[in-house]
């Protein structure tokens, strides 16, 4: 049995496979071409953080591979009443077939991974977001090809997805860019030597986004870090992803935004609708990476 709560905790091989399904499952569902191998499957979605694209790529996705899904959340829950959560791990994983947790710290999925009968997908944590990078790679295979030896360009906050970023690019081989203002650069503590290779760090978001063929930023305030919200806004108030940024990257240069955007703080109207971006496309991929993903989890390899 195997747990995605990490890119890490997979190989490149498992990921090669993963895109490869990811394209057929993708081409089956535009042709609306019925595929149900996981009829009578359940799938609990737990969320302490709430999501829109999360929770509808999951739901649908389960449910188009013949499953079902379960909603739980804190309000209407145990876990909103201090259960610990190997208890609730060791309950609900007797009951249904894989479980999604999109929550606040990665240790608590780890935990709840080791005391649970069946697989985990971290939906998002404080300190991964695994399911939203693969499909971003995904992304830009789709329409660039392979990223093995590209250049990405983080431009923001040293987040969730920076540190997903960074993984990514040690696993598929490509240099990751990362500019962030001072003070929110990411943490040498959690910077492997295996990853310094791929990284570069940037306080000038305009040198990190020079030449690259991704440019991708995230909100300047992630949920949790409300109150940080206007000392945030000053901090990053350089860090918007403009057409002159887009200018200065690689001619063919794809933008991407994990959503949802706020026009006019770490991107412009002109950018996340502009011809560059491909961001309702990287939000429709989550759907498919994520049936790709529930489908090794529990059947393991399919020929395609």
């Amino acid at each position: 049995m195997k747990h995605f709560l990490k890119l890490s905790d997979f190989g490149k091989h498992e990921f090669d496979h993963i895109i490869e399904r990811t394209t057929v499952l993708k081409k089956r569902f535009k042709q609306y071409i019925p595929y149900q191998p996981l009829t009578d499957r359940m799938l609990a979605m737990v969320f302490e953080k709430s999501s829109t694209r999360t929770r509808v790529s999951f739901e649908a996705g389960i449910y188009q591979l013949g499953g079902q899904a379960i909603h739980l959340d804190a309000q209407s829950t145990q876990l909103g009443r201090a259960e610990p959560i190997e208890d609730t791990a060791r309950v609900i994983s007797r009951m249904v077939d894989l479980v999604m947790i999109r929550t606040y710290e990665q240790d608590k999925v780890e935990r709840f991974a080791a005391h649970s009968r069946v697989p985990v997908i971290n939906g998002l944590t404080n300190e991964f977001h695994p399911c939203q990078v693969l499909a971003d790679v995904f992304t830009f295979i789709e329409h660039r090809g392979s990223i093995t030896g590209k250049t990405v360009a983080w431009v923001g906050d040293a987040n969730n997805m920076s540190y997903t970023w960074l993984e990514a690019a040690r696993i598929f081989g490509f240099t990751l860019n990362v500019a962030t203002p001072a003070g929110y650069a990411m943490e040498e503590s959690r910077v492997a030597e295996s990853d310094r290779a791929h990284l570069k760090t940037f306080t000038d978001p305009m040198a990190a986004a020079s030449g690259a063929h991704l440019v991708t930023t995230d909100v300047w305030t992630s949920m949790g870090y409300e109150a940080e919200t206007e000392t945030r806004k000053k901090a990053f108030a350089d860090f918007i992803v403009d057409t002159e940024m887009m200018d200065s990257a690689a001619k063919d240069a794809l933008f991407m935004h994990c959503l949802p955007a706020h026009r006019g703080e770490e991107v412009t109207e002109e950018v996340l609708e502009g011809s560059q971006s491909v961001v309702w496309e990287e939000a429709e991929n989550r759907l498919h990476v994520q049936k790709a993903l529930m489908e090794y989890l529990l059947l393991g390899k399919i020929d395609s």
